[in-house]
């Protein structure tokens, strides 16, 4: 039905696009016919016309209908920040051609009339709609940047009617979305304050009800993380380092906190915080950029080869024959060979090999 009523359509633009033409060759004394000549002449050409841009439209239709699909399988895969902005650099770029074209859309030169002056602002239109395109694009940041400003309070409000609660949703700039792990862990407070991290903090409303309920245990342990995980928040906004954003957003449809973590962070276009090493891992298959502090924790401890001598204080005896226990201190463990007999006592070893375990890294070591 779609096809025929297209066809339809095209046969109709080919009779009023001859009617147009076979108007302006007899104005312009191109052809000269009078009477029932001219009927003729019109009645002919527009049917002609009608018939070819029949047979045409259905390869027309095709061809815009295969361009509609890749493009839309390629918006799929294009980040938010990105349509966004060049959606204003398109916009401003037709305005810009609109105006330009104006003038030369007036032109008129024998023969072919204002045909030529038409051609001319397509091209303008073509060209400078890339070109805002292209801009925007390269200028993503700063365009989504002065858009934030202008937001009440940094957050876009959507109401659909009076009983519907306000829906938050953030529009930020390079998200880094925290999760409950990394909240509780607290070091993410003094990464924080030293400057290696950039961008918007972004906190889920889940997650911030997940604090609670820990905060709200039983268990003396979990209750005393979860307070702490409170505490650091509340420290970080008062602090004001970066940008802090509450969102409302939920995805009632998904169970599991960390797949709404994860489609949270899709969603954004930004990197997801954590400490969970499954959730590490499951956000690696999925293509999303992971900061995991224990890994920073691991990057930043100081590089120990063997041969290398070090003074430590055993602390206590090791799971194996003879073994003594000794803590740098950023924590790591050293396991000295027969250090069970010094127990208390400030030793030089000498390191024999470095293990490196997804839990930290573990030195073993003899006495020198």
């Amino acid at each position: 039905m779609f096809g025929k009523i297209t066809r339809g359509l095209f046969a109709v633009l080919g009779a009023v696009l001859w009617l147009m033409i076979g108007n302006s060759l007899l104005q312009e004394n191109i052809v000269d016919f009078g009477g029932w000549q001219k009927t003729i002449f019109f009645i002919v050409g527009a049917f002609l016309l009608a018939i070819i841009f029949y047979l045409i439209s259905q390869p027309i239709v095709r061809g815009i209908r295969y361009i509609v699909r890749g493009l839309e399988k390629d918006v799929k895969d294009v980040p938010g920040v990105d349509l966004i902005s060049g959606t204003i650099g398109l916009v401003v770029g037709l305005i810009v051609a609109f105006l330009l074209s104006q003038p030369i859309l007036r032109l008129s030169v024998p023969l072919v009339g204002n045909a030529l002056g038409v051609i001319i602002s397509v091209i303008i239109y073509i060209v400078l709609g890339s070109l805002g395109m292209l801009i925007a694009s390269q200028r993503k940041k700063d365009i989504v940047g002065q858009l934030k400003k202008i937001r009440f309070g940094g957050l876009t409000r959507v109401k659909k009617d009076e009983k519907e609660e306000d829906k938050v949703i953030p529009n930020v700039v390079d998200a880094k979305v925290l999760d409950t792990s990394v909240i509780i862990d607290g070091r993410i407070g003094e990464i924080l304050e030293a400057g290696f991290l950039e961008g918007t903090l972004v906190i889920p409303q889940f997650v911030l009800e997940e604090l609670q309920h820990i905060a709200d245990s039983e268990d003396l342990l979990r209750r005393q993380r979860g307070r702490r995980g409170l505490d650091l928040i509340k420290a970080i906004q008062d602090k004001q380092i970066l940008p802090i954003e509450i969102t409302m957003e939920d995805y009632p449809e998904i169970k599991e906190v960390d797949m709404k973590l994860l489609r949270l962070t899709k969603d954004l276009s930004g990197k997801i915080l954590t400490n969970d090493y499954n959730l590490n891992k499951v956000a690696s298959v999925q293509g999303l950029k992971v900061l995991n502090i224990n890994e920073l924790a691991n990057a930043v401890k100081p590089i120990v080869i063997p041969g290398e001598q070090m003074k430590v204080d055993v602390v206590k005896v090791g799971k194996e024959r003879n073994q003594g226990i000794a803590y740098l201190d950023d924590g790591t463990m050293i396991v000295v060979e027969e250090g069970k007999f010094h127990i208390g006592e400030q030793l030089i070893v000498e390191v024999t090999s470095v293990l490196q375990t997804a839990a930290g890294k573990m030195i073993f070591a003899v006495i020198a």
